[in-house]
């Protein structure tokens, strides 16, 4: 990551649980808003529902902040519903998911490494 790139990534850190979720379904490539609900709940074993409002409301803020944009022109798959609209990582996006994993999976490394050594004292 570029030095002039950091602080925009870094006043998104750390990300709210939604803004994780639905950055982390569009990682892979275009989704619509239902998708994005059912790979979500799929994901989390159903731990976390997003619910059309909640899930909108993110959708915008997230178009807001450029960390996604709305995919304008698409190919139509057979059976497809074309009122749908998809969605996709903006580069900013895709770097802030970035950052967010990393630490994520510095907190994963700290709290391992705390049990390790509680479980050593005991």
């Amino acid at each position: 990551m570029k030095n002039d790139e950091t602080p925009a990534v870094e006043r998104y850190l750390p990300l709210k649980p939604n803004w994780f979720h639905v950055l982390l379904s569009l990682a892979t490539g275009e989704q619509h808003g239902y998708g994005i609900m059912q790979e979500v709940l799929e994901r989390t074993d159903g731990k976390i529902r997003l619910w059309p409002a909640t899930l909108y409301g993110t959708l915008e803020r997230l178009l807001d902040a450029d960390l996604i944009a709305e995919v304008k022109l698409r190919r139509s798959a057979d059976g497809e519903d074309a009122r749908r609209r998809y969605y996709r990582l903006t580069a900013l996006g895709r770097r802030v998911l970035a950052a967010e994993s990393m630490r994520l999976e510095d907190l994963v490394r700290v709290i391992r490494a705390k049990r390790r050594i509680a479980r050593s004292e005991a």
